[in-house]
């Protein structure tokens, strides 16, 4: 089993990634007109707000110090969204296979921290948010297949 310090870190690094997820959402609605789709994003961002905040508990419950920021990869990754949206003329389907994107990487690293000999009551959270995270990334593909299919009849 990993050592105290180590679970610490592996923590901070979903928190991390998650708040990339959170405000990858929250950057994706602000690129669509489509209300609906804008309200999916804004509630996808605002749960996957609440998994960062359960995972910055637990952090201080161990004794250390949450992170409160989101990565340069995540940072950049959103700038990508920026760009490819103003290419694009905020094409939807642009959005979502960015959003698709961002939740790829996201699915990765709490894949990657379930591989680590977590301790049971922390293993069992990482695993509800994984679920989570799976539920989001099949939602986002789901809605990108009604945009490719609504698309294709245009």
């Amino acid at each position: 089993m990993v050592d105290h310090k180590d679970v610490i870190a592996i923590l901070n690094a979903l928190i991390e990634a998650s708040k990339d997820g959170e405000a990858g959402f929250r950057s994706s609605a602000e690129h669509v007109d489509d209300v609906r789709l804008k309200d999916f994003f804004l509630r996808r961002s605002k749960a996957v707000g609440e998994s960062v905040r359960e995972l910055q508990a637990l952090v201080t419950a161990l004794g250390g110090v949450p992170v409160d920021a989101t990565s340069i990869g995540g940072t950049l990754h959103r700038r990508w969204i920026d760009i490819k949206a103003a290419l694009t003329a905020n094409d939807h389907l642009a959005v979502l296979n960015e959003t698709e994107r961002g939740e790829n990487v996201l699915l990765a690293a709490y894949r990657e921290a379930l591989e680590i000999d977590l301790p049971p009551e922390i293993r069992a959270v990482v695993l509800r948010h994984l679920q989570g995270i799976k539920r989001n990334h099949n939602l986002v593909k789901h809605v990108r297949d009604i945009y490719t299919v609504e698309t294709a009849f245009d």
